[in-house]
């Protein structure tokens, strides 16, 4: 063909060849548009929510009422879920951490704020595992300037008001279908408050430690017993937190009902 001249037959096999892939794309839309497709992990879990670090309630606009949880056990939690094939949500309150790779990441500041988003993100959940420590308790009222010292030296009185039971109302709401992991952060009779907790909270497996000024909080590694609502009771001596978490996991698997 002379340069310059136009190959008609040639345009027209590329008219033809580009007709014949769009038909294609669009048969392939509308089969994808009709069947519903849920990818699992191998061990059945889907879709996860973990919640980690510890809220606070603020007093006035420099100080607040919280506790010394560092995130790093529910942080665990979710690189381990996510290891596993599970969608994870994850829901950190105050946690000065690297974001874990791969999950949802909310951040919430207070006990009322952790609520809203674990309640909301637990609907659809496979498993919850509340790690988070929520402050049991907050200032009644918030001073909207600081408070200062009075000249005789009389220390103010804070009045507190309790906040809701996030976990309990987790295990009011659960389905049958769902399970629920909580926490017990003890200072002394670990297994006696535990036991009870577990059953106060309605859910399906606890997860206590004994804490203290030098145990547990900002470590690297943690020390746990766990206890079943069937009364199956492992005991996990020191290990880091990401093969806790991993234990933990396994149990969960373990409990979660056959899906066809």
């Amino acid at each position: 063909m002379p340069r310059g001249e136009i190959d008609e037959a040639w345009i027209e096999e590329a008219v033809r060849r580009y007709r014949r892939i769009e038909s294609l794309q669009a048969e392939f839309d509308q089969a994808v548009s009709t069947v519903e497709v849920t990818v699992r992990s191998p061990d059945g879990l889907v879709e996860v929510v973990v919640t980690a670090g510890g809220t606070r309630e603020p007093l006035d606009p420099v100080r607040f009422l919280g506790n010394r949880s560092s995130g790093k056990q529910g942080y665990a939690f979710a690189r381990a879920a996510v290891a596993r094939g599970a969608r994870v949500t994850v829901v950190a309150a105050n946690v000065g951490l690297p974001d874990p790779a791969g999950v949802d990441l909310i951040r919430v500041g207070t006990t009322a704020e952790l609520r809203e988003a674990t309640l909301k993100a637990a609907i659809e959940a496979d498993a919850v595992v509340m790690a988070a420590a929520p402050a049991d308790f907050r200032p009644a009222t918030y001073a909207p300037g600081k408070i200062k010292k009075s000249d005789d030296g009389v220390a103010p009185t804070i009045e507190l008001v309790t906040n809701p039971d996030i976990a309990a109302e987790l295990g009011q709401r659960k389905r049958p279908d769902q399970l629920l992991v909580v926490f017990a952060a003890e200072t002394g009779d670990a297994e006696a408050n535990g036991r009870a907790k577990l059953a106060r909270k309605r859910a399906d497996l606890i997860v206590i430690n004994e804490v203290g000024v030098d145990k547990v909080f900002g470590a690297d590694t943690n020390t746990v017993t766990v206890i079943g609502a069937d009364g199956a009771v492992t005991r996990l001596p020191e290990q880091a937190k990401e093969a806790v978490a991993d234990a933990v996991w396994d149990l969960v698997v373990a409990r979660l009902p056959e899906r066809s």
